[in-house]
């Protein structure tokens, strides 16, 4: 009987012994599939060492000239402190709302995770998490915003790599360090001073909890925006402290009946100058290696707080005034909004954006007719209205736009990420418009031309999305801000600015190019003889390119180094006439700085002394002075007295006067000024005119295709450069030119530096005279006649043929193509084409 029963169980047991065999051969591969994955991630982690390193560089100090601490490096306010100085109630209070298991887990609790997800699949929401502090320092630290699972495991290898290499009070310490805890405040110590205006270990039991509360949910829990969430977060917090016999039932309750007592307080790093900051670590690595960030070092800089504030905003201003022009480019994501929205959803998508450059970020929550409603960063919901959102036709290349939108929809959905500018306040509350993280770079740095002190310097639109300081770094070309010092050149040749040199066409040949080289000017509008004081204020190009034919561009070339261009960054060939160089923001002002101080080359410098811990002086600047008192002291007077005698005021806190060399004599630094407030006064920079003073001077500059647009100015207290362009080369757009992408850089900047700084009128030195000209043939006259106007002239140079014969010759000049500014001349004179002029190069 057996024996008969015995095949059909066989059989039937097999179908399960398959399954098992199956199951186990799925785990199997999945554990194999994990394995590879693991071993394929691990040599991608960064090295744990990286998170000690970067606590090395905090003890290290820097001041404006004024005496401000620069310490916002960016959006991210931060006190570092050290574990040590860490109130236990705070590290309590941490553990109570994050990480019960703090102590005893390995960097992943399992426990909290299969508790996590128990939870949350019994209830269908996501409310529960299960990140140690751990894993969140992991995140913190190293690794993008991208929620995936490929990141989700990195971030559970690096924790176990975190806790294998660093102790539990050095993690701790990181995340009391690094952590956001809303408006802006990243740390502890941070939070302290922005919430309650106090140092850490001043702060009370309740108030702790409170900050403890705040890193799963910022803004939602903020007890400036929300107070209501923050005190029931911070009851919770207080509630698991005494479950974990952290605080008994009186302290409890004693807290538990305390008010919340936060408030906005202003932290104590009130400027904001990072790339300056960024400038004097590398100075202090480079002067005292590691000592640097542990030696209590203070270092106090030439920048001046109002310049800096001026031109932070100035460079912001401008860079989204011209992404404005251009179009909008979209949200930066989209996310899906269940209804109704949960709060805590909205700051979970938000948790891994920050503030860009003042840039608000924020999720559309709701969109009208024409409105729509933006939870932000801040934890606040704000309307735009509809000029918050005209502006926004679509952006479709450089030159082109789409139409403009007709309703909110045409340019937000429900669910965008986008970012906000605000505009300021009003009645009722503070005004906000769309915007966008300009992809458009510029820099601004301005110095005072008497001792090369840098008053202000702006290296991009953020620090932390880019820390390329392009004031210092990018070196481009600058374009028709070359021709000042192509026509100073020119006047130390003989030339005058009476001279006049043809505007009309000109071709050049090149045996080594396939097409000729026809410069032009940007209206492609030609000009008959022109007077080279018209010429430059109107920027034409073939007047330079004759120009720079007639004195050679060998010798330009050299004489554009006294002004500290870089030899081997210059052509020698006709293309240096229209700017085919390269320099930095810094050196362009720089050179600038000769005209603006008389003839003098000053070296910029920004680190005005070095003290220690204790104050004593380590280091302090002797900078070269612009002193014409020292060229005419007697003999052994030393240059301090030389430059007691005058009337200009001293270099702040200079011990001594070191006379700078001179590189242009009185004369020509005077007359290329005057030439250069032309440009202002009737040139291409008209637009400046608005800020109602007579006394400034500069030049624009644009680049081929509108890569570079420039503006560099001054007067005798400030020199000051704008460049707008982007950091891989590519066309601004059609019309970007120097006096319309920088020059309102240059001038927001400049309304807010010489305010109550009064006019001084340049007087002409010993040997400049002033002479009656013909104003269209530049020819001399004996007096005031129809048509006469006055002009500056070295003495003996004023009855100077208006056209040197030197300009009509044909000399043979390599050529190379070479790039234009655009100018918008007025009134230009077009020569019939049977008379233009064909001039050729060999």
């Amino acid at each position: 009987m057996d024996q008969h029963l015995d095949p059909p169980r066989r059989r039937a047991r097999r179908p399960w012994r398959l399954l098992l065999v199956t199951l186990l051969a799925l785990a199997a591969a999945g554990t194999a599939a994990v394995v590879v994955l693991v071993l394929t991630l691990l040599p991608t982690l960064p090295p744990v060492q990286q998170l000690a390193d970067a606590e090395l560089k905090v003890p290290l100090r820097v001041y404006t000239a004024d005496g401000e601490l620069i310490a916002e490096f960016g959006d991210e306010k931060r006190i570092p402190v050290q574990i040590d100085a860490v109130p236990p109630r705070l590290i309590q209070a941490i553990i109570a709302a994050e990480d019960h298991n703090f102590y005893r887990h390995f960097g992943v609790d399992v426990l909290g995770i299969l508790r996590a997800a128990w939870h949350n699949l019994r209830t269908g929401s996501a409310a529960q998490g299960a990140s140690t502090i751990t894993m969140q320092v992991a995140r913190n630290f190293f690794l993008s915003p991208e929620k995936t699972y490929t990141r989700k495991l990195k971030e559970l290898l690096l924790a176990l790599k975190i806790e294998r290499e660093l102790t539990k009070g050095q993690i701790l310490e990181l995340y009391i360090n690094k952590i956001f805890l809303g408006h802006r405040a990243y740390g502890f110590a941070a939070a302290a001073q922005i919430y309650y205006g106090t140092p850490l270990a001043e702060l009370t039991l309740p108030q702790l909890a409170m900050l403890a509360g705040l890193p799963k949910a910022p803004s939602r829990d903020n007890p400036l925006t929300n107070p209501d969430n923050a005190l029931e977060r911070r009851n919770y917090v207080l509630g698991h402290m005494h479950q974990l016999g952290y605080i008994d039932r009186a302290e409890l309750e004693q807290a538990l009946a305390a008010p919340l007592t936060a408030s906005r307080h202003s932290i104590r790093y009130a400027l904001e100058a990072p790339y300056v900051a960024e400038m004097v670590r590398q100075h202090m690595v480079q002067t005292y290696d590691e000592k640097a960030y542990a030696g209590g070092f203070h270092v106090y800089t030439t920048i001046r707080a109002d310049h800096q504030r001026a031109a932070n905003r100035a460079l912001r201003d401008a860079l989204l005034e011209y992404d404005r022009r251009h179009g909008y480019r979209g949200p930066v994501a989209r996310v899906q909004l269940e209804e109704p929205v949960e709060l805590a959803r909205l700051d979970d998508v938000l948790k891994d954006y920050r503030v860009v450059g003042d840039l608000v970020p924020g999720v559309v929550t709701q969109v009208a007719e024409q409105t729509a409603t933006v939870y932000t960063l801040d934890g606040t919901s704000v309307e735009l209205d509809w000029d918050a959102l005209a502006w926004a036709r679509p952006y479709i290349d450089e030159n082109r736009v789409g139409d403009e939108p007709r309703t909110a929809a045409d340019v937000l959905r429900r669910g965008d990420i986008v970012y906000l500018e605000a505009l300021g306040q009003t009645d009722e509350g503070t005004r906000w418009r769309l915007a966008q993280i300009p992809e458009v770079a510029g820099a601004l740095v301005s110095l005072r031309p008497r001792d090369g002190a840098i008053l202000a310097l702006v290296g991009g639109f953020d620090f932390y999305q880019s820390s390329f300081n392009r004031a210092i770094q990018a070196e481009r070309q600058p374009g028709s801000g070359l021709k000042p010092f192509v026509y100073a050149a020119a006047l130390e040749k003989g030339f005058t600015p009476a001279t006049t040199v043809s505007g009309a066409p000109i071709v050049i040949e090149d045996a080594n190019l396939e097409d000729e080289w026809r410069p032009q000017n940007y209206s492609e509008r030609f000009f008959g003889p022109t007077r080279l004081r018209k010429a430059l204020a109107l920027s034409l190009n073939l007047v330079s390119v004759r120009l720079l034919r007639a004195i050679g561009p060998a010798y330009a070339a050299d004489y554009l180094t006294r002004f500290g261009f870089e030899r081997d960054k210059l052509p020698r060939n006709l293309s240096l006439a229209l700017g085919n160089a390269s320099a930095t923001p810094l050196q362009m002002a720089t050179a600038f700085a000769v005209f603006a101080n008389g003839g003098f080359r000053v070296q910029p410098y920004f680190i005005e002394r070095i003290e220690d811990a204790a104050h004593t002086v380590l280091e302090q600047a002797e900078p070269l002075i612009a002193c014409p008192e020292c060229e005419a002291a007697p003999p052994g007077e030393d240059a301090r007295a030389a430059s007691a005698r005058s009337d200009s005021p001293p270099a702040e806190s200079a011990p001594a006067v070191r006379p700078a060399p001179r590189v242009l004599s009185p004369e020509l630094a005077f007359i290329m000024t005057s030439m250069l407030q032309d440009v202002v006064r009737e040139g291409t920079a008209r637009r400046a005119l608005v800020l109602g003073r007579d006394d400034l001077a500069g030049k624009t500059g644009t680049t081929d295709e509108y890569r570079d647009a420039w503006f560099n100015g001054f007067n005798d207290e400030v020199v000051a450069t704008a460049w707008v362009g982007f950091d891989q080369l590519a066309p601004l757009g059609r019309g970007e030119a120097g006096a319309r992408a920088a020059l309102p850089m240059w001038i927001a900047y400049m309304r807010e530096a010489l305010a109550g700084v009064p006019e001084r009128e340049r007087v002409p030195p010993p040997g400049v005279i002033r002479a009656y000209i013909d104003a269209e043939t530049g020819a001399p006259l004996p007096g005031p006649a129809p048509g006469a106007l006055v002009e500056y002239f070295r003495e003996g140079t004023e009855g100077v043929i208006p056209i040197p014969p030197e300009v009509a010759s044909e000399s043979p000049q390599e050529a190379t193509t070479a790039v234009a500014e655009p100018v918008a001349p007025p009134e230009p004179v077009r020569p019939p084409p049977t008379q233009r002029v064909r001039e050729r190069l060999f």
